[in-house]
């Protein structure tokens, strides 16, 4: 199921907005502040957020900087104030959009729908031969860099290359000497043992985030394939 972060101080505000939020298949996650609120989005990483601009701790439009360091998650600020100096500023520090109080809840969930939408269009063209993507999984070669549901993984550059080279080939299984042949070379003096570790290594970093749709399964007495898991 998806998350939805919903931050404000207001708690009859929250409490319709998580009403709604049910009613269109998400889990909402409720913050009355805006340090509450980093603190779910850290924990959870949900897949849209909706930020009421004055709380207190933390205002939104600071809660919505420090999202935008790690993800590119969408995030709709909500506010009491119209003015164009805030609109323009909501949206300047990366904002997806901008809603003003009082609003209609059913106004609200039509712009989380368009939002992700237009996140979900970008994602897809943002795909290339240097880009792979494989539902919540990204890998880009042009910056040695592994997205799980936009949290970044820490990997090495030779775990980034093991996961390219099984993620581009999805439900093929590769032998452990196809491995090392492809990742290490054939003058790598080693054995299997030194892929299985390194499949053990990556499969524990890959597993600090879910992703229920695709896995790295073990061939027994064959090797390793990227499985796409069949709903």
């Amino acid at each position: 199921m998806q998350h939805i972060l919903i931050a404000d101080d207001n708690r009859d505000i929250t409490d319709i907005l998580s009403t709604y939020s049910r009613m269109e298949g998400f889990e909402p996650l409720v913050a009355g502040d805006g340090e509450e609120a980093i603190r779910l989005f850290t924990q959870y990483n949900p897949d849209v957020v909706l930020l009421d601009v004055m709380m207190p701790k933390e205002d939104g439009y600071e809660v919505c900087r420090k999202i935008r360091s790690k993800s590119n998650v969408p995030v709709i600020l909500i506010t009491a104030r119209g003015e164009d100096f805030d609109k323009i500023m909501g949206l300047d520090i990366g904002a997806d959009d901008y809603i003003v109080k009082p609003f209609s809840p059913r106004e609200v969930m039509a712009r989380v729908r368009a939002v992700m939408r237009r996140m979900s269009k970008t994602t897809k063209e943002a795909s290339s031969e240097n880009t792979h993507i494989v539902g919540n999984l990204e890998i880009n070669l042009d910056e040695y860099t592994l997205h799980i549901s936009d949290t970044k993984i820490a990997l090495t550059k030779k775990e980034i290359e093991t996961m390219w080279t099984l993620a581009s080939n999805p439900n093929k299984v590769f032998t452990r000497d196809n491995l090392l042949d492809s990742l290490w070379g054939f003058d790598y003096f080693g054995d299997s043992r030194t892929v299985d570790s390194h499949i053990k290594r990556l499969r524990s970093k890959l597993d600090v985030v879910e992703h229920p749709t695709w896995t790295i399964r073990t061939i027994w007495g064959v090797g390793y394939k990227f499985e796409i898991e069949e709903k």
